[in-house]
């Protein structure tokens, strides 16, 4: 077994795959804690179903580089629906649920009256549950994920005190002078970027569970919020790399195996946290 991934490690798209895969991990784990706490984990999933949406525009109308659609559209989205989940009488998972479930059949219409290929099951398949082959990262979706996953990181580290107020005592933040709404804002964007870059990897079904099951898993350990994000991190990153060699050794879609790791650590978690009672730090 590692000679085998020894031989693979020697091409660059094994590496690529790694890359990308640890990198969107990383991002994803870090908010995805306050995106649990704050109860609207399920915008991930909103904003993957936008993403495919746009995604099929794009391809309709031949842009060579999708990412100058998908990126900003999904953005606007991820305003939009913190807008309208917060100002109107749609609520929450309401507007998640309606963007999402439109932008989901809107992109799927458009991807059957307009397509020109001869393989469209394949292709909404590989769009929704992720690449089945690890070669189709380029050297420009690599460095470009790298520059964002970067970009992410860092604001999260400059940020990290507002994100922690409005993430647990939004109305306190706002009592003691902060602007909630500008850092929702900024939550909202990031985690846009997250899922637009996620999409080529796990696809836009499984993205929200690369923000969702480690901080569960991180919860059932811990409780401290910069505890449960290291330890969110730390998960996440694993279990990307480790369904990444995983699908390689067995030939398995990546998105899917580095999803079914998420979940096989958020159980043994659970397991540790019912017998540990959960650790306090």
């Amino acid at each position: 077994m590692l000679d085998k991934l020894a031989m693979y490690w020697q091409y660059p798209f094994v590496r690529y795959a790694l890359i990308v895969g640890v990198l969107i991990a990383l991002c994803s784990s870090l908010f995805g804690v306050t995106l649990v706490l704050k109860r609207f984990s399920f915008i991930g999933d909103g904003l993957s179903h936008v993403a495919f949406g746009v995604m099929t525009i794009a391809t309709v109308l031949n842009l060579s580089n999708e990412m100058l659609l998908v990126l900003p559209g999904t953005i606007l989205c991820a305003v939009l629906l913190l807008r309208t989940g917060s100002h109107t009488k749609i609520k929450g998972d309401a507007a998640v649920a309606m963007i999402s479930v439109g932008a989901l059949a809107f992109g799927y219409l458009i991807m059957n009256v307009f397509s020109t290929s001869s393989n469209l099951s394949g292709d909404v398949c590989s769009t929704l549950f992720g690449s089945t082959s690890i070669l189709t990262l380029t050297p420009r979706e690599v460095a470009l994920s790298v520059v964002l996953s970067i970009a992410v990181v860092i604001i999260f580290v400059l940020f990290y005190n507002k994100i922690f107020a409005v993430t647990f005592d939004e109305d306190f933040a706002k009592a003691t002078g902060t602007k909630a709404d500008r850092y929702n804002l900024l939550i909202a964007v990031v985690v846009a970027v997250i899922i637009v870059l996620a999409m080529n990897l796990v696809g836009s079904l499984l993205i929200s569970a690369l923000v969702i099951f480690p901080a569960l898993s991180a919860m059932r350990l811990f409780r401290s919020f910069r505890s449960v994000t290291i330890c969110s991190a730390a998960l996440s990153v694993a279990c990307a790399a480790s369904g990444i060699v995983l699908s390689i050794l067995a030939g398995t879609p990546v998105g899917s195996t580095i999803v079914a790791v998420d979940v096989l650590a958020f159980v043994i978690c659970c397991i540790v946290g019912r017998f540990a009672g959960g650790a306090r730090s």
